[in-house]
């Protein structure tokens, strides 16, 4: 009897969980409809303009809802030099933020624990950079380093530089200029996982004898992998979509344009506008690629 009446209470109480779920799906509702309005709508378009073709006897800018596959095959011959220089540097200014964040980070995160108020007032000069308009960042850096600022000057002088040599309109001017807007976008993640790093692991390595190097790549680099693969998406993913350091505008030149630039000539100047849209495409869709395979292979996979 005792049985069949906790049966019955049991049976009685299953409704609960559906309830909680219904709840649950209720609350998640406005999320899940600002993303397709916001995130799925536009991307559905996007495909959509990618597969348009010109408009018989129509003027510059007119197109008709087509399955014109061969924008993608036209865009990949017409700009893979574009596309090839756009992963290269992205790849190259996220090698360099890394490079330069992770003592920054490892100086933050650890040895500065003991002092609290001179964490906060570097985590500070980490984030200061924010304030200021990215535009304004990089336009600064274009004057500082054109042929007639002190910088160059300076290093013509010393010789360090060809008196007809220039900085600005080069890959190393790009390169640098994203190497330095992404370094916080690599300093935080970082920061945030080394903050967290137990140092006993540190001093049982060196009772174990291990030398200071292989401390480092046995114990510190293992246990940080979390915040290297998140600041390097952080920073490889809108570097290689970047069109403001590698425009003429900037710190770029004719030679250093990236599918950035390309895109944004497509829309706003040339409106080629199946074009620009298959160009986006296909940055998107290598980005997740090689975003996949980089973490498949990191052993980060609850990142995706």
């Amino acid at each position: 009897m005792a049985f069949a009446a906790f049966s019955s209470t049991s049976v009685a109480a299953e409704p609960a969980p559906r309830k909680k779920s219904r709840i649950a799906l209720f609350l998640l509702l406005p999320g899940i409809l600002y993303l397709v309005l916001f995130f799925l709508t536009p991307l559905v378009s996007l495909v959509l303009t990618s597969l348009q073709a010109p408009r018989e006897f129509g003027d510059i800018g007119q197109y008709d809802y087509a399955f014109n596959w061969q924008n993608y095959v036209q865009v990949v011959e017409a700009y893979l030099p574009h596309i090839l220089r756009s992963f290269g540097y992205a790849l190259a200014a996220t090698i360099f933020a890394l490079a330069f964040s992770y003592p920054l980070a490892y100086f933050i995160g650890v040895k500065a624990r003991r002092w609290p108020l001179l964490q906060s007032l570097m985590l500070v000069l980490v984030i200061a950079p924010f304030f200021i308009s990215f535009l304004l960042r990089t336009l600064a850096w274009k004057q500082l380093l054109s042929d007639e600022s002190f910088v160059i000057t300076g290093l013509k002088a010393l010789s360090l530089m060809a008196p007809d040599a220039h900085f600005t309109g080069t890959p190393a001017a790009v390169i640098f200029g994203l190497t330095y807007n992404f370094i916080p976008f690599m300093t935080l993640p970082l920061f945030t996982t080394l903050e967290r790093l137990d140092t006993r692991y540190l001093e049982a390595g060196s009772d174990l004898y291990a030398s200071p190097f292989q401390v480092f790549r046995k114990v510190t680099i293992p246990l940080s992998m979390p915040g290297i693969v998140a600041g390097t998406l952080l920073t490889f993913i809108p570097a290689a979509g970047d069109y403001i350091n590698a425009s003429r505008d900037f710190l770029g030149g004719a030679d250093t344009q990236m599918i950035g630039n390309v895109i944004e000539a497509n829309f706003l100047v040339l409106q080629n506008y199946p074009a620009a849209a298959a160009l986006s495409i296909i940055l998107m869709t290598v980005i997740l690629v090689m975003v996949g395979v980089y973490v498949k292979r990191s052993g980060t996979e609850d990142l995706l």
